[in-house]
């Protein structure tokens, strides 16, 4: 059976396209759950035309987070932190610890916007990704200094 999705699921395909799927899949699943229509000229039209709705509010999206991204890119934020004699640190700072301080700075942050490998675990600048859209990124440069 072919149905047109209007919802991205994993393994399966993004919204808009036309797949072909199980009978069972589409009559007990898909279709029932609002992730699918058939395949039928009329709903083509409608899907088109959802489409390029979803299309302009998410370029006016980008276009907001693009700016919010310039903004934060002029911030640069300090982390003070314990260290022993050897200038090590006592624990690590984390992605939580570093939207907090964004958050303090007026700049409304998550955790898990914050992109870290790893935790920072030494002195220094580094250079952090935060994900504000899913195709924009900005680079706050955050400085872990000693207290």
């Amino acid at each position: 059976m072919e149905v047109i999705l209007c919802e991205d699921i994993p393994s399966v395909g993004k919204i808009g396209e036309v797949i072909k799927v199980k009978d069972g899949f589409a009559r007990n699943f898909l279709i029932p759950n609002g992730k699918a229509y058939l395949a039928t000229p009329a709903n083509m039209k409608r899907i088109t035309k959802l489409e390029e709705k979803r299309k302009a509010e998410n370029d006016k999206q980008k276009a907001a987070a693009q700016a919010f991204a310039d903004k934060l890119e002029k911030v640069s934020c300090t982390i003070p932190v314990e260290v022993n004699d050897l200038e090590k640190l006592y624990g690590s700072v984390t992605a939580a610890e570093i939207a907090q301080v964004l958050t303090n700075e007026g700049f409304e942050i998550d955790k898990k916007q914050v992109e870290l490998a790893k935790p920072l675990e030494e002195l220094g600048i580094f250079d952090v990704n935060v994900k504000i859209h899913p195709e924009v990124v900005a680079k706050v440069r955050v400085w872990v200094t000693k207290k």
